[in-house]
């Protein structure tokens, strides 16, 4: 299947329990957690998380069988602190932070451009918007192709890796806007999980 086989859109009401099974097999079978309320409670109530507030989007890619294959979500949340380092957290405030989250593809679907597609439409998105400054995400290394991907398109900004202990071994990144505007001054960052 090619990339123009795909569609990308607005999730719909109509769309949200496909939606839902796309993240949660992918918490668990690429991130071995399972469920964990603390970091995954968006995903039972993605029309509370990402649907009905006004600046926030959840995108799903849809086969040419019209089954929901992929999904990336937008909201105004800054990383928090903690459990993120102080300095990003104080770097990407809530607000004026599109922070992207839930960029996952079924693995019979990845290297076929979706995930790029499907952060493309977020970016604009944010551009569109016109109250983000920057935008952020976070990353567990430990998936499989997601750091590299996440490098092609942003700028580490922290990787926990390097600091004592290791923290939670996740990377931090800063994604450019559209339309050429720079990424967060000193006092702001970005992050995806």
């Amino acid at each position: 299947m090619r990339t123009t086989d795909y569609t990308i859109r607005t999730a719909t009401a109509a769309d949200l329990d496909a939606a839902r099974a796309v993240m949660l097999d992918t918490v668990y079978r690429d991130f071995g957690t399972g469920y964990v309320p603390r970091w995954h409670g968006d995903i039972i109530d993605l029309a509370g998380a990402y649907v009905t507030p006004d600046r926030h989007t959840l995108l799903v890619a849809v086969d040419a069988e019209g089954e929901v294959v992929a999904t990336a979500a937008l909201d105004s949340r800054g990383p928090a602190h903690p459990p993120n380092p102080l300095h990003v957290a104080e770097k990407y405030p809530s607000g004026v932070t599109a922070q992207l989250r839930r960029v996952y593809v079924r693995p019979e679907h990845r290297r076929r451009g979706l995930a790029r597609r499907l952060v493309d439409e977020l970016l604009a998105f944010a551009a569109a918007d016109g109250g983000y400054r920057a935008v952020y995400l976070h990353t567990d290394p430990a998936v499989t192709g997601a750091e590299p991907f996440w490098r092609s398109l942003a700028k580490v900004v922290h990787d926990e890796r390097e600091d004592a202990g290791g923290g939670q071994g996740i990377v931090h990144f800063d994604v450019p806007m559209p339309g050429g505007q720079e990424g967060p001054s000193d006092t702001m960052e970005m992050i995806v999980m």
